[in-house]
């Protein structure tokens, strides 16, 4: 029989907020599948670590973070070889997703390359979204009140008409795209109503106001901006 794989999420980033499911699985493994970055270390095989058994079978996808998406869909590719090779020998994998598979998740991207051929169970994990807003001590959304998720990359003309048209925003994946995010934000004069966190839930964790913030982000970082009275007052 084919085996199971299973895209287990591992919240934001501190290992104790891994699920008790997602550690079960981890724990059972015997075979581990994770992304890494240029030929680096894997950050969701280091939230995982003390989880993974010292005998098991370690897939690594090195995944390049590239504009262009013709290498990283090579890489997707030749990682779903090898983990279809493993499920058709009738072994189950575990593969790693930093923060939820079907938030952002690279998982997604292997799970639409094996899915239909083979059995993939999905095990949600904290997001970075909830991890973040509980550092900034800032509830995203109540009552009737409507929650927008924007990526940083996103044109600058198309971050200011979403943010104008908003209630309560997060945007996500700032890296070298702050500076431009910032700049929209204070345009919009919307600078006091929103909190900067980088690295959420880490020992590096930063969160301040984005007045304060520093003048460079990194990928995981965040900005939550909620508009107006606080609707849960």
């Amino acid at each position: 029989m084919s085996g199971t794989l299973y895209g287990v999420g591992l919240g934001p980033g501190a290992p104790d907020l891994i699920t008790l499911r997602a550690a079960r699985l981890i724990e059972a493994a015997r075979v581990v599948a994770y992304p890494t970055l240029a030929g680096g270390a894997s950050f969701a095989r280091s939230i995982a670590a003390e989880l993974i058994a010292s005998d098991a079978r370690e897939i690594a996808m090195d995944v390049p973070m590239t504009v262009e998406r013709g290498p990283a869909q090579a890489a997707y590719d030749a990682g779903a070889a090898r983990i279809a090779e493993a499920l058709d020998s009738g072994e189950d994998v575990v593969c790693l997703c930093e923060g939820d598979p079907f938030f952002y998740g690279s998982f997604m991207y292997l799970f639409a390359r094996l899915a239909d051929c083979h059995r993939v169970e999905v095990v949600p994990g904290v997001t970075s979204l909830t991890a973040a807003a509980a550092s900034a001590r800032r509830p995203l959304a109540a009552r009737n009140e409507r929650l927008t998720v924007l990526p940083g990359p996103l044109p600058e003309a198309e971050l200011r008409t979403r943010i104008e048209g908003a209630e309560s925003v997060a945007i996500m994946k700032l890296g070298r795209h702050f500076p431009k995010v910032r700049a929209v934000i204070d345009d919009l004069g919307l600078t006091d109503r929103a909190v900067y966190v980088e690295r959420a839930t880490l020992e590096a964790e930063v969160v301040r106001p984005l007045v304060e913030a520093p003048d460079t982000a990194p990928y995981f970082s965040m900005i939550i901006l909620t508009k107006g009275a606080d609707p849960w007052l």
